[in-house]
């Protein structure tokens, strides 16, 4: 475990916004919908019969509708090389191995954090495996993210994919847990929220925008 070299309750609220601002992709402005702030409903997304971590503190869900062919929103989703291309906070993105995305496929990303007043500028290290995948319809990876003085031991994340009237309805849920990031789970979650609400942003923004051009 990575230790923070200051240590008390100001430090503690301090190290679960930096790992949430991290979590967030440095987007902390972006303020999720009513829809989504809801909250977790407890059924939890799935795919092939698995989801989040049911144990895990720090959780949420969301979704949105993107007016795009499904294989384009797939494409964007599953082709993660493609990343930094339309997501600013992942600032490089390296395939563990060959061949098109699949189970047990694995990629490394890194996102970068900025100072605060106990851990130094560093780069977040996360590794995610793939562990579920149906084609047009889901996928599941799971994976830690590290970096100096920050640390997520595990999270789980699960997207959905369904073909709607007007597009593809993309849901989206992810859990965090780790002894760290847990001092301060409202907080932690709250940011969390944000980070996937941007994700989902971006996706459809770039998404629609691609099938614009295509017109």
């Amino acid at each position: 475990m990575i230790r923070i070299g200051v240590i008390g309750p100001v430090s503690r609220r301090i190290s679960a916004l930096t790992i949430s601002l991290v979590v967030a992709g440095g987007l902390a402005g972006y303020v999720p919908s009513a829809q989504a702030a809801t909250g977790y409903d407890g059924g939890g997304l799935q795919c092939r019969g698995e989801g989040v971590d049911p144990a895990a503190k720090i959780r949420y869900r969301t979704e949105t509708l993107i007016k795009a062919p499904l294989r384009t929103v797939w494409e964007l989703q599953t082709d993660v090389e493609g990343w930094p291309t339309w997501q600013k906070p992942v600032t490089s993105m390296k395939r563990l191995d060959p061949g098109p995305l699949r189970e047990n496929s694995r990629f490394r990303w890194t996102t970068p954090v900025p100072a605060t007043p106990v851990s130094p500028p560093t780069t977040l290290v996360i590794t995610s495996t793939v562990r579920q995948l149906q084609h047009h319809k889901c996928i599941r990876w799971t994976g830690p993210a590290i970096g100096e003085g920050l640390r997520i031991d595990r999270g789980v994340h699960v997207w959905t994919f369904t073909q709607v009237k007007g597009g593809v309805l993309v849901r989206t849920e992810e859990t965090h847990a780790g002894d760290q990031i847990e001092t301060d789970v409202p907080l932690a979650t709250d940011f969390l929220g944000k980070g996937l609400e941007a994700w989902l942003h971006d996706l459809k923004a770039t998404a629609e925008a691609r099938t614009g051009d295509r017109r």
